[in-house]
């Protein structure tokens, strides 16, 4: 006979065994949340005031008027006035800017005699979602940026067709195709959900089967020991690495424009990473299961702040803020960097030493971590 008193001593005993697993309570309150917070507040698929650099060739009103019409649409920040076209192709090509505005000399005396001059935006395109209703706002601004200065006898400019035309480039990506910007970044997605969960099974799986003893009683150090578990999954990372680069060149026809050897150097820097972080892991958890919890709830922020799945820009500066810790976005942009732009060593150092900075931070959390577990 099914007794009431039976099953809820049953009941009280999974709510103790809860109550002494803190880690896993505290994953399944909190990972509703996170997704309630970064869903609700930190995503946005129509970003804003995104940060423009200007070359006015021709610092006339008309010139100023066109660029506050810019800024008015809500999609352009201007953040830099520059001299040089030089210093707008670095600017993109850093990815300090996300569109550079060139006027034409002579703009406004063409415009007042009805030589439509035509203005030059070019928009980092690696990232089509960023760009594509900025752009789309320009239609619109060619017939009404100068309404407020074309009167009296240059009225008749206003109306069709417009008194100036704009030309979009898209850089990088020119057809706007999704695929050179979804391909490469998955290389840093998987690396990031397979390194980190493999190595941070690596300490918990010793001390589960009962081989951590053995582990402690020779003659290694710590260093030694999470280095060792380390580079055989870098060897794993490295056939995923070449699995992902040739489906991206063979099948989705992806360019890879920049240094290959480059890129390779950087991919062995995030894989370390990604390793570093799941032994520290596997240091802090008592089991598989709460190892394996921590790296989902790592793996959660990752793919949603990194501007993988969400345009980076597009969020507020707080989560832009989340972001900057999260090597999973420093390395999407080496990626999107190298293979679309071309960048170079200078280009891209700026990603690197957050990495290299996480990777000694984790790495050295791990090591006093299993320092402790030798007493």
């Amino acid at each position: 006979m099914f007794s009431v008193r039976r099953f809820a001593a049953v009941v009280v005993k999974e709510f103790v065994q809860m109550r002494r697993d803190r880690l896993t309570f505290a994953m399944m309150v909190g990972i509703p949340i996170v997704q309630l917070v970064l869903f609700g507040f930190a995503i946005n698929s129509d970003p804003k005031s995104l940060p423009t650099a200007v070359l006015a060739n021709d610092n006339s009103a008309f010139s100023r008027s066109l660029v506050r019409a810019m800024e008015n649409t809500g999609y352009f920040r201007v953040v830099a006035v520059v001299d040089k076209e030089a210093d707008i192709r670095q600017m993109l090509r850093e990815g300090a800017v996300q569109f550079a505005v060139t006027i034409p000399a002579d703009f406004s005396r063409d415009v007042q005699r009805g030589a439509r001059p035509r203005v030059l935006v070019e928009a980092d395109a690696t990232d089509p979602a960023a760009t594509s209703n900025a752009l789309g706002a320009l239609k619109e601004l060619q017939s009404l940026a100068l309404r407020h200065d074309l009167k009296g006898s240059l009225a008749a400019l206003q109306g069709a067709p417009p008194p100036f035309e704009i030309i979009i480039h898209r850089a990088y990506n020119p057809e706007g195709i999704t695929q050179y910007n979804i391909v490469p970044a998955l290389i840093g997605v998987i690396l990031t959900m397979t390194m980190v969960i493999m190595t941070a099974l690596a300490v918990t799986r010793e001390i589960e089967r009962g081989t951590m003893e053995n582990l402690l009683s020779m003659p290694v150090r710590p260093a030694e020991v999470l280095l060792g578990k380390i580079l055989p999954y870098s060897a794993v990372g490295g056939v995923q690495v070449v699995i992902v680069m040739a489906a991206a060149r063979l099948i989705f026809d992806v360019p890879f424009v920049g240094n290959l050897w480059l890129f390779g150097a950087l991919v062995v820097v995030f894989v370390m990473t990604n390793l570093a972080l799941g032994l520290m892991f596997s240091t802090v958890a008592r089991n598989q299961l709460q190892a394996m919890q921590m790296a989902i709830f790592f793996f959660l922020p990752s793919i949603l702040l990194s501007g993988f799945m969400f345009p980076y820009r597009g969020m507020p500066a707080w989560a832009q803020a989340l972001g900057e810790i999260l090597p999973l976005t420093h390395f999407l942009r080496i990626t999107r960097g190298i293979l679309l732009k071309g960048s170079g060593w200078r280009d891209i150092a700026p990603e690197v030493w957050p990495l290299l900075a996480f990777f000694a931070v984790v790495l050295l959390i791990a090591m006093r971590r299993y320092r402790q577990t030798l007493d």
